[in-house]
């Protein structure tokens, strides 16, 4: 089975699928890291994230071991990975490497900002995750600030919004909400509510034959 969780950034997608990943006993990958690990690999090379050629080759490269680097999870690093996730040729390498996860067996859940319409567009069940910007940028800044970043609310609300207008406008693989995806708006939702409001949704569409399988 796979499990597609579509979103902009910090509507608590990623939380919630690897929830989910953990409910249904499935794999679980967070497709933002590995375009995170590409802009870390990047920078600690001494090179420009503009320079395409260099992240291709960083895709190609990528550890599997290191997406767990808590250097991934920083808001700088979110910023520089939405800058090399515009580029066609670095998406398609990490495509391929997305695919193969998807469909070993038992199947994965995935969440990024593409995965019900480029990724895995015959996912079993797609969501999409959303939540206001506001509410989106006080998750990141309580985050940012039990790590000890000082950054203040109203620059990661500004990062959020940049973050979601270069998501939406990039012309290769943008964020959008997929026709078939099932719309899960958690502004108002802790992750026990969003969980189950998920867990629900996922079971309804699987019907009685899909969860017994």
């Amino acid at each position: 089975m796979i499990i597609a969780v579509d979103g902009p950034a910090a509507s608590g997608k990623g939380t919630l699928a690897k929830r989910l990943a953990e409910h249904y006993g499935l794999s679980y990958l967070d497709s933002g890291a590995l375009y995170r690990a590409v802009a870390r690999d990047l920078l600690r090379a001494g090179a420009r994230l503009e320079d395409r050629a260099s992240a291709e080759r960083a895709a190609h490269a990528i550890d599997p071991a290191s997406l767990d680097d808590p250097a991934l999870r920083g808001a700088d690093m979110g910023k520089a990975a939405s800058i090399v996730a515009q580029y066609p040729e670095l998406r398609a390498v990490l495509l391929e490497r997305q695919r193969i996860i998807a469909q070993t067996p038992p199947g994965a859940v995935l969440d990024g900002r593409d995965i019900g319409t480029v990724v895995c567009p015959d996912a079993d069940i797609k969501l999409f995750v959303v939540a206001s910007a506001k509410e989106r940028a006080r998750r990141r800044h309580e985050e940012l600030q039990a790590s000890g970043d000082t950054t203040s609310f109203e620059a990661v609300l500004d990062e959020i919004e940049r973050r979601d207008a270069r998501d939406r406008d990039r012309a290769t693989a943008p964020l959008v909400r997929a026709p078939d995806a099932h719309l899960l708006d958690t502004t108002i939702l802790d992750i026990e509510a969003a969980f189950r409001a998920a867990v629900d949704l996922i079971d309804a569409a699987m019907g009685p034959a899909g969860r017994e399988a």
